[in-house]
């Protein structure tokens, strides 16, 4: 996926580094080219520009990396696994899915003939389970909403 090359390309990294790895290689070129570094009007928004793509490319690959996958594995498991899909969205090889507690997950490089298997399956959640859910690259977007208690 395009965003996930250029996000490394950003920092520099390669797919298999480590978050250690991608936290020294964001603080230092933060440090490089952080805007209060520059007193140029150009040069600053120059810097502060970069410096909002480099926090998002940042933050993405933290997002998808494995070691953030093993530290949510219980949650990402009780989420995918007890609910119901409720929504979903596919676009680019894309898959966001909506899950019955309200949690949100996108899926990378999601095939278009396995995205078309996924609608057309009567169980569209076990299919998901067996053939999205742990085969592709992901990321958590929204974490469920706090139930309020009465």
């Amino acid at each position: 996926m395009k965003k996930i090359a250029d996000s490394r390309k950003l920092l520099d990294t390669l797919p298999n580094a480590t978050l250690q790895d991608l936290s020294t290689r964001y603080k230092t070129l933060m440090k490089q080219h952080h805007p209060d570094k520059f007193t140029d009007e150009k040069e600053k928004a120059e810097a502060e520009a970069y410096s909002k793509h480099l926090i998002d490319a940042y933050h993405f690959l933290v997002s998808i990396a494995p070691e953030t996958h093993v530290r949510n594995e219980d949650e990402y498991k009780l989420t995918t696994g007890t609910g119901a899909i409720t929504d979903w969205h596919y676009q680019a090889q894309t898959l966001k899915l909506t899950f019955g507690d309200g949690t949100e997950y996108e899926y990378y490089h999601v095939p278009a003939n396995v995205y078309n298997k996924f609608l057309n399956n009567q169980s569209s959640l076990r299919f998901a389970r067996r053939h999205i859910c742990n085969s592709f690259t992901r990321r958590r977007l929204a974490k469920k909403t706090a139930e309020v208690q009465a």
